[in-house]
């Protein structure tokens, strides 16, 4: 009887450590990349950083110095994230001098487009001048147990639920072997050859393997984030203040599993010595003053104010006015955003390199429905993740005081595939003939020495979803869930009024141009495994949310 007694006790033990051990793993399931990466690739103690400089190259020897090219990229800042247009981060009451700067100081386009809605499609575009759709990096390379989360998380209530293709994941390769083909050629690569110092800082997002990295891709040093996200401080360093989305799947993912970490021209992961964005400043601003002897390109990639959403407490507590802790927050992570563009600007004047120096500024797609702050994209609809306004048109200003009047307004659509052609006739290299390249020179078109568009249309592609934007009107379709949107933008630029029945010849000459324009393009490089649906009036976790139109975006 005793050992039968003994028997049943040690099946109620077993019992309940497996019904704690499966609560556990429900609950904790997606932490297990982080602990597996810190494993094989532990993050090493702060290191100094070193930036190369050199004389003026043989080459411009006789006085004839190209301009410099500062590209500078924010990551899913929103349109009405900047205080420009008249808006800003609550109400306006966190303005963007510096940024807004550079609009006055040039050029501000009012309908500069993004190459994407997410960031890793727009990136490529920005970086070869081409869609991404061309070459087949259609998606935002994850990983498999992040999509797996938004398959299982990523519900509302009763209305539209994810798909999930699982009988495609052998089709997917490892995520870190999702990258930008080889055979593109990229813009580091392009001024490399024309006697450029290249530099690349913060998030890359376009490749992690040996020939992929930015160290590979025509930049000569490189401080990189490789990866689509990290942390801009440890989470309980005491300098900062966190917000956290627990209603967001791509948010509980990242906390236990994104990194405060770089690496530098290939080395180790290494811990930051501060701040993220600051950091990411600092540096930028060394490598201007180790070389403003020769002429350089930077492509200043900042991961602000991507989630997670971290901020320095000095800033947080300068927007005391801010009554919600998530806007607070954010609208600090924008504060040390502009506080670095503000610095990068002051250096190349201190340097004597203003007027000679190209500056551009742009954000990867629009503001995220997923940090609950429904105004980051105002007036238009939609967030990142949707071809609406609200996920495509961004903030895209330039300067080049040699060339471009100061308080130029530019209204004709341009794009991010624009930058690859502008940067390169300005450094005077000759564009590539052996491949369809979608961007052109902005400099012409907004000094008025073109007076045509400078594009017939733009297009977008993820999965099922595709959108022409071609003169004054806009088609979208999403097959998944067989919708068509036409809009006269002209006349409705925040897309309310849906003309689809009542425009039919015009329907069907878009749904034609839309239809020649996507058979050019290539198959992705890999199948899409999930379809998210988003909403396109109300951001997640405010109320009314899962209520109202939505599109399906696959990646």
């Amino acid at each position: 009887m005793i050992w039968k007694k003994k028997l049943i006790w040690w099946l109620v033990g077993l019992a309940v450590i497996a019904g704690v051990g499966w609560a556990l793993w429900s609950r904790y399931w997606f932490y297990l990349p982080g602990i597996i990466g810190n494993i094989k690739d532990p993050i090493q103690p702060t290191m100094n950083v070193k930036w190369t400089s050199g004389p003026l190259p043989a080459q411009f020897a006789d006085g004839q110095r190209p301009p410099n090219v500062i590209v500078i990229l924010a990551d899913d800042l929103g349109f009405n994230d900047v205080t420009f247009w008249g808006g800003g981060v609550a109400g306006g009451t966190m303005p963007t001098p510096a940024i807004d700067s550079i609009a006055k100081d040039g050029v501000a386009f009012s309908s500069g487009y993004a190459g994407n809605a997410t960031c890793a499609p727009s990136r490529a575009a920005l970086m070869t001048g081409r869609y991404a759709t061309r070459f087949g990096y259609e998606f935002t390379p994850a990983p498999l147990v992040l999509l797996k989360a938004f398959a299982k998380m990523g519900g509302h209530g009763n209305g539209a639920q994810p798909i999930y293709h699982a009988a495609l994941e052998s089709e997917v390769p490892p995520f870190r072997q999702m990258h930008v083909p080889t055979s593109e050629l990229m813009l580091g690569q392009l001024l490399g050859k024309q006697g450029y110092r290249t530099f690349h800082l913060g998030k890359w997002h376009l490749g992690e393997t040996l020939t992929t990295r930015p160290e590979a891709r025509g930049f000569d040093e490189t401080l990189s984030m490789y990866s689509g996200a990290g942390m801009y401080a440890l989470e309980n360093d005491p300098k900062v203040v966190n917000a956290k989305q627990d209603f967001d799947p791509h948010d509980r993912f990242l906390w236990p599993n994104a990194s405060f970490a770089m690496t530098h021209n290939g080395s180790k992961r290494f811990k930051p010595p501060e701040y993220l964005t600051d950091y990411l400043t600092n540096e930028a601003v060394k490598v201007i003053s180790a070389n403003k002897n020769r002429p350089f390109f930077i492509y200043l990639a900042y991961t602000a104010p991507h989630t997670p959403l971290q901020a320095l407490k000095s800033d947080y507590e300068a927007l005391s006015h801010i009554k919600d802790h998530r806007l607070r927050v954010y609208a600090a992570m924008i504060k040390a955003l502009d506080r670095g563009v503000g610095k990068v600007l002051a250096e190349l004047k201190a340097q004597g390199l203003e007027d000679n120096t190209v500056v551009m500024f742009t954000s990867d797609n629009g503001g995220a429905n997923y940090i609950a702050l429904p105004d980051i994209n105002k007036p238009y609809r939609g967030f990142k993740a949707t071809f609406f306004e609200g996920g495509i048109r961004v903030p895209f200003f330039m300067k080049w005081p040699e060339k471009i009047p100061a308080g130029t307004v530019y209204r004709h659509p341009v794009g991010h595939v624009d930058v690859f052609a502008t940067v390169a006739a300005t450094a005077g290299a000759a564009m590539p003939t052996d491949r369809v390249m979608d961007g052109v020179d902005l400099v012409p078109f907004v000094t008025g020495k073109k007076a045509e568009r400078p594009h017939k249309s733009l297009y977008f592609r993820s999965g099922n979803y595709r959108v022409i934007l071609s003169g004054d009107w806009k088609l979208q379709v999403d097959d998944t869930q067989k919708k068509v949107w036409l809009f006269d933008m002209a006349k409705d630029p925040t897309e309310k009024v849906n003309l689809a029945d009542k425009e039919p010849a015009r329907l069907a000459a878009l749904q034609a141009e839309l239809a020649k324009i996507n058979g050019e393009q290539v198959k992705p490089l890999w199948p899409s495994l999930i379809e998210v649906p988003v909403y396109l009036d109300v951001p997640q976790g405010t109320p009314g949310y899962g209520k109202g139109e939505y599109i399906y975006w696959s990646n």
